[in-house]
Parts: structure tokens; sequence; C-alpha cells
């Protein structure tokens, strides 16, 4: 069995520049549209009440698959694993500021539910894999191969109104902390 370690983010991955495609976002009320998540719930982020930090990530690889030949050279791809797993130590502390923590992709519940098994994360991930939440609020995707992802940004979302976007994000494994940083900062 061919195993990667997902955890580590190489020395020279591209950094992704910004392209202005999240310029739009800070200010907008959240669609209300529900998405199935890795507890068997809908979640609907633009009725949820309070501090919401909702990560969007391109998809979470998994260690027993080849290797994805190209990946590494996509600004802003890799660093998937690195950056749930941040969210994850950070947990705690993100709670404490009274931030709930959620992960979206368009990658199936049936995909997201090993991530959260394996990576042990103490939230919910969402799928967003008809791309219904990503169209709606006009975020920026990307083609690999034969799939649309969506690139990797963080939203602050207070009672339903985007008040902070990171985009882009970079290293992915610093961005959990960045928004700790924020959110102590700022009144949300």
């Amino acid at each position: 069995m061919n195993t990667r370690n997902l955890l580590v983010l190489p020395d020279d991955l591209p950094v992704p520049e910004d392209d202005g495609a999240c310029a739009h976002l800070e200010g907008m009320n959240m669609p209300t549209i529900a998405l199935a998540s890795t507890s068997g719930a809908k979640i609907n982020l633009g009725l949820e009440d309070g501090i919401s930090v909702v990560y969007f990530y391109p998809m979470t690889g998994r260690p027993d698959a080849p290797p994805m030949v190209g990946w590494n050279e996509i600004p802003g791809a890799r660093g998937c694993t690195p950056q749930s797993c941040s969210f994850r130590d950070h947990h705690s502390d993100l709670l404490n500021i009274g931030a709930k923590v959620y992960g979206v992709s368009s990658q199936s519940s049936e995909d997201q539910k090993e991530a959260v098994q394996r990576l042990h994360l103490p939230f919910e991930l969402l799928s967003d894999s008809s791309f219904e939440l990503a169209t709606a609020l006009r975020l920026p995707t990307f083609k690999y191969n034969s799939l649309r992802l969506i690139k990797r940004l963080t939203l602050i979302i207070k009672n339903g109104s985007i008040r902070k976007v990171f985009y882009p994000v970079f290293p992915p494994n610093e961005n959990a902390a960045n928004v700790i940083a924020w959110l102590q900062k700022n009144d949300a």
C-alpha cells in the first residue's frame, strides 16, 4: 500500500495570488441553502446564530490513494488535511471565543465522513457536491482533471452575514490561528 504523509506541506508549494474572486463576499448575507453534514443532519449556514467560521477547501486526500499528479503545482490546492487538522487543534480556542466551525467541500458526505473519522475532527464537514452554495456565493472554483473544486477560502459569518473573508489562504496550516487572531481583535 502506498501511503503518503498528507500532514506535511512541501516547502516549494506555489503561493496563490489574490485574483479578486472573493472581493464581493464581505458584507453579503449567506444564502439559506441546507447542505448535507457528516453528522447526517442538514446545516443551513444562512440561518446559524452567532459566529460561524466556515472554511472551504478543494478536497481532502487519502493516504492510501495514489498521488494526484500535478496537484502540488496548482497554487492553493495542496493543504486540505493540514488546514482541517489546524482547525481541529484550535477547535477549543474557537469554541471559547464563541465560534462554531464548519468545513465545506464539493466532496460527497461519504468521503467527508472518512476524513472526519481518520483525522478525528470535532466539527462537521458539509458537502456542496451540487455547487448550490458555491454558485449562490459566486465562489472561485478550479478544474483538476474531470473534477470541479472550490478554491480554498475561509468566511467568518455572524448571524448570517459575512463579516470577514480570508482569500487566498496560504499557508493553509496557519488559517485557524489567523482566524483566531482576527476574532480576538474584532467584534465579529
